[in-house]
């Protein structure tokens, strides 16, 4: 269940229906894929307001670097399927959802042209107990790295240069496959 009202394309879907808490837990999930920045001390206390359950949260900010593969970095363009980019969020945290007891969780992407120094992703989760809240964080950034459908652009003195799925990702996100909880 979608809520398409904010004009800039983010999407926020309303609590996560009891197939994707188990138990009947009451969860918020929040997923945005949106163009413009975001703050993450602002995401993080309107996270955390008044949810007095929460007992430890884990917050994990991507950013743009300068260098990549020994090549200096201008910029980074991320590119997207607008609907199809929103439902694999969804499914990949609500796999996180099904791994551990999360009391909130969000993941914020961003698309479009990039700088060095500007913020790409955030995930937070937030749980009662903090292995919970660390777990289902480092798994949500291992599969966003692989399973998400994003397309990246370097750009460097030399040329731009499409981003290639890199090995060392595939096995970050393996080992979740490998063992789950």
């Amino acid at each position: 269940p979608w809520d398409f009202s904010n004009s800039n394309r983010s999407f926020r879907p309303r609590p996560c229906p009891i197939e994707c808490a188990p138990e009947g837990r009451q969860h918020d999930a929040m997923i945005r894929v949106q163009q413009q920045p975001f703050d993450a001390g602002q995401e993080l206390a309107a996270l955390k307001a008044g949810r007095t359950s929460i007992g430890g949260t884990v917050m994990f900010l991507g950013t743009v670097r300068d260098i990549s593969d020994g090549s200096d970095i201008r910029a980074m363009t991320l590119e997207h399927y607008p609907g199809m980019t929103e439902r694999a969020l969804q499914e990949i945290e609500a796999e996180a959802l099904r791994r551990w007891p999360l009391d909130a969780s969000l993941i914020i992407h961003r698309y479009g042209r990039l700088e060095p120094g500007e913020d790409i992703v955030l995930v937070i989760t937030a749980s009662a107990h903090r292995e919970a809240a660390f777990d289902a964080c480092h798994f949500l950034i291992d599969w966003l790295k692989t399973k998400a459908p994003f397309w990246k652009l370097e750009e460097s003195p030399q040329g731009a240069t499409w981003v290639a799925a890199k090995e060392s990702d595939d096995d970050a996100a393996a080992r979740w496959e490998a063992s789950p909880p």
